[in-house]
């Protein structure tokens, strides 16, 4: 999706644009949700059940049926906790000790309110995102999505985002209404082409979720307490490992790999992809930063909505790789 104008005043439209569209998290989901279609089109055709009937009763289909749930032992529950809270722990000390060692005095009153302005929209647009992609995904849009062309469905996906997307960070903060349409509708597009992520279980979700606030809220706390443009030097790097990431995603799709091939260009999506999202993070906390002192100087306008989509596209961008890590892992027991 299109990242415009904040990594540098020089950074050329055509560059800005692509590093945004490769940033979409529908590139990673769309992988993601075509390796399960054809498992969803085998079900499908062993179905004795003729194409108009089952047309009728796809919701009963997806919604009715009882799942196989495996329940762990309160030992192994515990022992998972554990592990979890670890790894949250761990992974917010460890970034501070590596990435931290030079902070500020503290935050301005201006800057305090822009930032949380910005994490009070990036927290309402995951939960609006959330909401619908889970109401789709109940009501049968996940496996209709799943059943079309995959090309038809990323470009549609890339154009309403985009689209959306560039109406919410256009549009001039006087215009309350016009913007929050905009924002509202970008977060749908974003919930319709998120929502076959539901396919996966509820633990596999939770703890993704769990781990992708951890990584966020670590990395923004760095970020926010950092010196001055300590990390707004990343704009240049970080806009050239997406590019990678994008690449090594669309890659299979057209290029013909072979089974070595498919697992390094996998890896670099998965992988690079988490590094590289979760450098945004540190970047885009401390643009928001700048911006803030910006605005308080009458440079730029006070936009903190604009400011939470690249943030929200960071998280949404994390949350998929590790949905992608743990389903690994889980798929290897």
């Amino acid at each position: 999706m299109l990242r415009v104008g904040f990594a540098s005043a020089a950074r050329p439209l055509a560059t800005s644009a692509f590093s945004q569209a490769a940033r979409n998290p529908q590139m990673s989901s769309f992988r993601l949700y075509s390796s399960l279609r054809p498992n969803v089109l085998g079900s499908f055709k062993r179905s004795p059940l003729s194409p108009s009937f089952f047309t009728r009763q796809s919701r009963t289909f997806i919604t009715d049926a009882n799942p196989v749930v495996y329940k762990p032992s309160q030992a192994e529950s515990w022992k998972r906790f554990g592990i979890t809270a670890a790894t949250v722990a761990g992974t917010i000390v460890g970034v501070n000790v590596f990435l931290n060692r030079e902070t500020r005095d503290g935050l301005s009153a201006a800057e305090q309110s822009y930032l949380h302005q910005s994490f009070q929209y990036t927290g309402g647009g995951l939960a609006i995102t959330a909401i619908v992609a889970r109401t789709l995904f109940k009501n049968g849009f996940a496996f209709r999505l799943m059943s079309a062309n995959p090309w038809v469905v990323l470009g549609v996906s890339l154009v309403g985002s985009i689209g959306t997307m560039m109406g919410a960070m256009y549009t001039p903060p006087e215009n309350t209404v016009m913007k929050h349409a905009f924002w509202l509708g970008f977060n749908a597009c974003q919930a319709a082409t998120l929502s076959p992520l539901f396919f996966f279980s509820p633990a596999i979700l939770s703890r993704a979720a769990l781990y992708t606030c951890g990584v966020v809220g670590s990395l923004s706390y760095i970020g926010a307490t950092a010196k001055n443009d300590t990390y707004l030097y990343m704009g240049g790097p970080l806009l050239a490992g997406v590019t990678v990431v994008a690449l090594s995603s669309l890659a299979p799709m057209a290029l013909p790999l072979g089974m070595r091939g498919l697992a390094i260009t996998e890896a670099i999506s998965l992988y690079g992809g988490l590094a590289v999202f979760s450098g945004f993070v540190l970047y885009d906390t401390q643009k928001i930063l700048r911006n803030a002192r910006l605005a308080e100087a009458g440079k730029i306008a006070n936009d903190p909505l604009k400011e939470s989509i690249a943030l929200q596209l960071d998280m949404i961008n994390i949350f998929i790789r590790m949905v992608q890590i743990l389903a690994q892992q889980q798929s290897r027991k």
